[in-house]
């Protein structure tokens, strides 16, 4: 168990880090931070545009709060039962990541609309690796 323990600790720092960028640093390239879509700096020169981009970066930023104190409380409150189904909903949450925005970050990279070049790619590998990690982590919770 102590290893789905850690890979969930992994992940609640991972993402209390995206929150913190998100709501505090929204223009940087820090974690998941607006700075790598050059659209973001685009919407600035609309202000109807960018409030609502400032409102999608916060309630994501809100979201993802919602989702690792929950996560938290697992942490503290879970048993040998209930771990290995936390692991396994993290593991298909974080998979969705290839049905609905990877084929979107393929697609804003290829058109030179993120900075770097690349980045899309680099972001495949961070989530797959996120899943092969709670999928070890769950088999050996299992063992």
């Amino acid at each position: 168990m102590i290893w789905l323990k850690i890979a969930i600790g992994i992940f609640v720092i991972l993402e209390l880090g995206n929150v913190v960028i998100l709501y505090f640093l929204p223009d940087s390239k820090l974690a998941n931070a607006m700075g790598y879509f050059k659209a973001w700096e685009k919407s600035k020169s609309d202000p109807e545009v960018h409030e609502m981009a400032k409102y999608l970066v916060n309630w994501v930023a809100g979201t993802k709060l919602i989702f690792v104190l929950l996560l938290i409380v697992f942490l503290v409150q879970g048993d040998a039962q209930t771990l290995p189904y936390v692991g396994a909903a993290l593991t298909l949450s974080i998979a969705t990541f290839f049905w609905r925005l990877f084929p979107s970050m393929r697609d804003m990279d290829q058109k030179g609309l993120i900075d770097p070049d690349g980045y899309s790619k680099t972001l495949f590998w961070m989530i797959l690796g996120m899943i092969i990690m709670f999928m070890a982590a769950i088999l050996l919770a299992l063992i």
